[in-house]
């Protein structure tokens, strides 16, 4: 598993950490029962606190996505299909809003949003 960070982000350090393994577990690249790194392991090689990587595993664990066994680390949790698909059905929405939000602020339209959609929508 390969963790990039942006230190220069408006995002929180365990966000982008907790949206990385999200995406990986939500693509397939880590297994269900699959160990994720230590706390200390990963916090050492992201030369981050281990209090922030305990932080994102605590919050994945409280959305389903892992499961942690005392004294032997954290696991990839066994979803079901249609939890994955609800999964990336709301990354993509979270996507949508972020950018409809950024278009809006620029003084896009609805329709103007819709038109750039569609032009975009052209290429697929």
């Amino acid at each position: 598993m390969r963790i990039i960070l942006n230190n220069a982000s408006m995002v929180p350090i365990y966000e982008q950490l907790m949206d990385q393994v999200k995406n990986a577990i939500i693509s397939g690249g880590l297994a269900e029962n699959e160990a994720l790194p230590s706390v200390r392991s990963l916090s050492g090689e992201l030369r981050i606190s281990a209090l922030t990587v305990k932080k994102a595993y605590d919050r994945l664990e409280e959305e389903g996505f892992v499961v942690t066994v005392h004294g032997k680390g954290t696991y990839v949790a066994a979803t079901d299909k249609q939890l994955a698909l609800e999964a990336r059905k709301k990354t993509v929405e979270d996507d949508f809003a972020a950018a409809i939000q950024k278009a809006s602020a620029v003084g896009f339209t609805k329709d103007d949003i819709l038109e750039i959609v569609e032009i975009l929508l052209e290429d697929y």
